[in-house]
């Protein structure tokens, strides 16, 4: 299992992850009937950052053997001498339905989060060694319901992620800082950069570039909370970037109508406000580019054990509220989402223009 790419994750982990994507009326019944624990939540202990000192309480860690964010297609190799430090939080990998978040030992859901490693931060190795750490992640089942237990499944999963980032600042030491995460770990990411981040500022000019990929923002209620500025050149640094990726024709309604329906961390409704849209082909905010700008995606081999990675297979720019749409669907592997949705594949599409991107924004920092 751990040694399997991150395409062999179910269609559901990721489906409902964003508490954004849905089927139907009758389809959302049917999963929160068999995805939303019917256990009470149970308020754990609060772990604290020096319980992170451990580094069996990482899933990545520069001195971790078998690293899996150091995995790279052929061609690619990690960084020699990583100038940056990086925080990755992982997405969703915890399935469950006895309890709303997952045992820091749960095996299954830590080689799931291996597998995201290998396929998303894997991107910025060449430029930062990589901390990411377990968390009492909320399961998937946490994002179909607005009930208490799912709140305080997700305030849980984020203590552990505070923690470890309070543990992380010492690990790391005076070295620049990439943020990244995606989905659950992308939300993660922007309350970690409110509560954080911006209330530190020599915290804050220490941060090259924060990668919110796969969650959306809104420029008009959230930007201003987080602390950091949207990237809209491809050298900015001390800036966020994200995205969402669709393919033609697109349906991003859904994630339209969720969003609409929440409140900014202003304290105003995020309904008809637009959401931050980075280019990863370019690096800049709103921006186009062909498939001839793409570096590389990275494809699954036929037994999922690993992936390769091709050049000049799909271009992108951003569009409407704020969506990344792909010129042209690709075939990355069956986990496709309702409305041609690409949430699976959003670092994947991308992934040496990510690789890239961290580097130059790296460079432009120092």
């Amino acid at each position: 299992m751990a040694r399997k790419f991150l395409y062999v994750i179910a269609f559901l982990i990721v489906l409902t992850i964003a508490g954004a994507i849905a089927y139907s009326v009758a389809g959302n019944r049917i999963i929160r009937w068999w995805a939303v624990p019917s256990a009470k939540f149970e308020a754990l202990p609060s772990v604290g950052a020096q319980a992170y000192a451990d580094r069996r309480m990482w899933i990545a860690r520069p001195d971790l053997p078998g690293n899996p964010a150091q995995w790279t297609p052929a061609g690619y190799a990690p960084g020699k001498n990583p100038k940056a430090a990086v925080f990755f939080i992982h997405p969703t990998s915890f399935l469950g339905t006895a309890r709303w978040n997952a045992a820091l030992d749960d095996r299954e859901s830590n080689d799931r989060a291996a597998l995201f490693l290998r396929g998303q931060a894997s991107a910025f190795n060449a430029v930062g060694a990589i901390w990411a750490p377990r968390y009492r992640q909320a399961t998937f089942g946490a994002f179909l319901t607005d009930i208490a237990a799912a709140n305080q499944a997700l305030d849980l999963a984020y203590r552990d992620v505070a923690a470890a980032f309070d543990a992380f600042l010492v690990q790391a030491g005076d070295r620049p800082i990439i943020l990244a995460g995606h989905s659950q770990g992308a939300l993660h990411l922007t309350r970690l950069l409110r509560e954080k981040v911006a209330r530190d500022p020599a915290l804050r000019k220490r941060i090259v570039a924060a990668y919110v990929v796969g969650w959306p923002v809104s420029r008009t209620t959230d930007l201003a909370a987080i602390g950091l500025s949207e990237c809209r050149a491809a050298d900015q640094t001390g800036c966020l970037l994200s995205w969402q990726s669709f393919a033609p024709p697109a349906d991003p309604s859904l994630i339209v109508d969720t969003f609409d329906a929440t409140t900014g961390f202003d304290g105003r409704s995020r309904k008809g406000t637009p959401m931050v849209c980075t280019n990863p082909l370019t690096g800049t905010a709103d921006g186009a580019a062909p498939a001839a700008a793409n570096a590389g995606t990275l494809f699954p081999s036929s037994d999922l054990s690993t992936a390769t990675i091709a050049a000049d297979k799909v271009g992108a720019k951003c569009e409407g509220r704020g969506f990344l749409m792909l010129d042209t669907p690709v075939d990355l592997g069956p986990y496709l989402l309702p409305g041609n949705n690409y949430h699976v594949y959003d670092y994947s599409l991308f992934w040496a223009n990510v690789r890239a991107d961290a580097a130059r924004r790296l460079a432009a920092f120092r």
